[in-house]
């Protein structure tokens, strides 16, 4: 049997064990889930939500295949009730959410799934997966485009992915959030994001002298000549490359850029841009890559490194400094009933929810409120309708949602700029109607 990774079954067991009892005992009511993060990362001052455009997808094409319902009776620990459902089973609810590229804070939904309880249970897992994982990326690569506006950063990920959807993702996330392209060739044809790529340290090692290597590359990728020349020597590779340019002009072929990829860049290329200038190569770049994140980029960019560009790759597509969102997707109201957790740490504000985002007279955001979804706030209110009846709604292209996140984070007050931590950090208000809801919520359920 061939696996899908839109497959249904690509969740926790505990989601269909729990369908099964809500359809034996009749829970098949409207439910109202959010998904939401707790808490921000240590040092982080806002998160981008992205991912959104990946869930739809998925909702809109969830079903059971023959052999997959199948393999699930096979196991016997699924009754025939359960079975039928999911053999006709589709997703027929709403989505309301976030727009992709939009700042968000601790506990504000990303997104509002409203569905019988047991198809918006089944979707928990994926719903989760896809939203946590673009959202982590697109806030990392958030932080590596404002410590270096001006620079050219592409995702050099893929090899250091967990596996190649993260990898993939990871590169749609990156551009979402304001990186100029990626290395990932697939990541090109799925999402049309601009793809970039110049040579491997095997290349020139494949050859017996150097100069041939950038030869024999230049003649074959005449329009994207960037040479790698850290193999060896880097300053004596720059010398080459001013020695053979003359020869490949004549050819109608300009050395676009040359790469550092190790030792000191930032000393590397003020050495390698002294050499190129004296040679005449002036318009010839110098890109950069290796273990780089946006602390580094940010050196690079004080020191006043004459970098043009730079492949982030690992720190990025892993988020190594906070390879984790502390998130959530859980039930907010049951058969029109708020409802919400009550564990120590990890209590939920009750009910369906709202955030409006108010902005000071030079159109920053000043602060958010997370109130009821009935309760009308100043401000802009952030989560609108996605899908209705199981049919996604027009939404803005990838294009669109990326000139969102650019326009958002250009906004942002400098303090959330920041790469440290913001004091005070950006303000989110509870409502007064919320506080009431989750009180009665509470006195509902006989808490105090």
């Amino acid at each position: 049997m061939t696996s899908r990774l839109d497959s249904p079954l690509l969740t926790d067991l505990y989601q269909l064990t729990m369908l099964q009892s809500y359809l034996d005992h009749g829970l098949e009511d409207t439910a109202v889930f959010e998904f939401f993060v707790r808490k921000l990362p240590a040092g982080r001052n806002f998160l981008l939500a992205a991912g959104l455009a990946q869930v739809l997808d998925y909702l809109e094409a969830l079903h059971f295949t023959a052999d997959e319902i199948a393999w699930l009776e096979g196991t016997g620990r699924f009754n025939q009730r359960l079975l039928d459902y999911l053999a006709t089973l589709r997703f027929t609810g709403d989505v309301h959410a976030m727009a992709e590229g939009t700042p968000c804070f601790p506990d504000e939904p990303l997104l509002r799934l409203t569905a019988p309880l047991p198809l918006a249970q089944l979707v928990e897992s994926r719903v989760i997966n896809l939203l946590h994982f673009q959202t982590l990326i697109a806030s990392k690569a958030a932080r590596l485009r404002l410590a270096a506006p001006e620079a050219l950063l592409v995702d050099f990920g893929l090899r250091r992915a967990h596996a190649g959807e993260a990898g993939l993702l990871a590169a749609r996330a990156g551009y979402l959030a304001g990186l100029d392209g990626t290395a990932t060739v697939l990541a090109g044809q799925l999402f049309d994001i601009p793809i970039f790529g110049t040579m491997a340290h095997s290349f020139i090692e494949a050859h017996d002298d150097e100069v041939l290597a950038f030869e024999h590359f230049a003649r074959s990728q005449p329009a994207n000549v960037v040479l790698l020349i850290d193999t060896y020597d880097t300053e004596a590779a720059a010398r080459k490359v001013v020695e053979i340019a003359p020869r490949l002009r004549a050819e109608g072929i300009a050395i676009k850029a040359v790469r550092l990829d190790s030792g000191d860049l930032a000393e590397h290329a003020r050495q390698v841009r002294a050499i190129l200038d004296a040679g005449g190569l002036t318009d010839t770049g110098i890109f950069a890559s290796g273990n780089l994140d946006e602390y580094r980029l940010r050196e690079f960019v004080d020191a006043g490194a004459p970098i043009g560009g730079f492949g982030v790759g690992t720190r990025l597509d892993v988020s190594n400094d906070a390879p984790y969102l502390d998130c959530a997707y859980k039930l907010q109201e049951y058969a029109g009933i708020p409802r919400r957790k009550r564990s120590e740490g990890k209590a939920t504000w009750a009910g369906r929810k709202q955030v409006y985002r108010r902005y000071d007279a030079d159109g920053r955001p000043a602060g958010d409120c997370l109130t009821s979804a009935d309760d009308t706030r100043q401000g802009e209110p952030l989560i609108q309708p996605v899908m209705q009846s199981g049919r996604r709604l027009a939404q803005p292209g990838l294009e669109e949602s990326r000139a969102h996140a650019l326009a958002n984070l250009q906004r942002l007050p400098p303090p959330l700029q920041a790469l440290q931590a913001a004091e005070p950090p950006y303000p989110v208000e509870i409502s007064p109607a919320l506080e009431t809801v989750t009180r009665e919520a509470d006195a509902r359920i006989g808490q105090p």
